[in-house]
């Protein structure tokens, strides 16, 4: 049987459509000179932000554009003032960007009615998780745990931050555990620790869109739209894809029914 949830923060539990690190790093780069596309900033999503900067740097058309400004390739000293400037930014966009994905609130309820602990790991730093968590538990939503970039020697999609999330609620089984998230480095980070992973296709990055800028489209657009956010976050290969956390509930059904069975993580067809 499932003893706990871990979940993602932006994309997952809060911020549909993960819009506040998008148009922070846009900012960010256009501050220093560079100019990167909302399509650019989400390409690594879900790694920590000191590994995101440093991944955008590698792209060649934003190392191309850095290699004009200061005639060198970014160092280590750069992408570290880079993030120092990014988390002001953040914070901002953290705040504006803060509401519970519809849905989210109910199910955490009747998980822990149901006795499932509720943990969460993140690519944000602890500085800017003491702005969300308070936010987040005003609207109803309190992890027991949260564990931040930096907190562990390795972050996703190193299981690290499982591990700690596991140790805390002292589960030895990997596969008590689910890890719910809507980027690849997130579902890897549970894949890696050996957990059922649930992928989260249309609150989060794979789709990008806030919920009210979704409803606007055409239900045309709208499917269409579905259904690309889908298939990539089946590439990832999680266990399970569902649209967002609202849906996760069957599917900790299925999944102590597949335990009865005998059936593990990552071995579905």
């Amino acid at each position: 049987m499932i003893k706990a949830v871990i979940f993602d923060w932006a994309g997952t539990t809060v911020d549909f459509g993960s819009r506040a690190p998008m148009g922070a790093f846009v900012k960010l780069f256009e501050q220093n000179g560079i100019s990167i596309s909302i399509d650019e900033a989400r390409i690594p999503m879900g790694m920590n932000k000191w590994d995101h900067i440093e991944a955008l740097l590698q792209m060649p058309q934003i190392q191309d554009q850095w290699k004009t400004l200061h005639h060198k390739l970014p160092a280590k000293a750069d992408i570290d003032r880079l993030l120092e400037e990014f988390v002001p930014m953040n914070k901002l966009a953290l705040i504006e960007n803060s509401d519970m994905i519809p849905g989210v609130v109910q199910v955490v309820q009747q998980l822990e009615f149901d006795g499932i602990q509720i943990g969460s790991t993140t690519g944000y730093v602890r500085e800017l998780m003491d702005v969300l968590i308070p936010i987040a538990a005003k609207n109803g939503y309190r992890p027991e745990i949260c564990v931040c970039s930096g907190e562990t020697e390795k972050g996703r999609p190193s299981p690290q931050m499982m591990k700690r999330c596991a140790e805390f609620f002292n589960i030895r089984d990997p596969e008590k555990i689910i890890k719910v998230d809507d980027t690849l480095p997130g579902i890897e980070e549970g894949k890696n620790f050996g957990s059922w992973t649930v992928g989260v296709a249309l609150s989060g990055n794979a789709l990008g869109f806030s919920l009210d800028e979704l409803n606007q489209l055409p239900e045309e657009k709208q499917s269409l739209l579905k259904q690309q956010a889908r298939q990539k976050i089946l590439e990832m290969n999680p266990d399970f894809v569902i649209d967002s956390v609202a849906d996760l509930l069957p599917i900790i059904k299925k999944i102590n029914q597949m335990m009865a069975s005998n059936l593990h993580p990552n071995a579905i067809g």
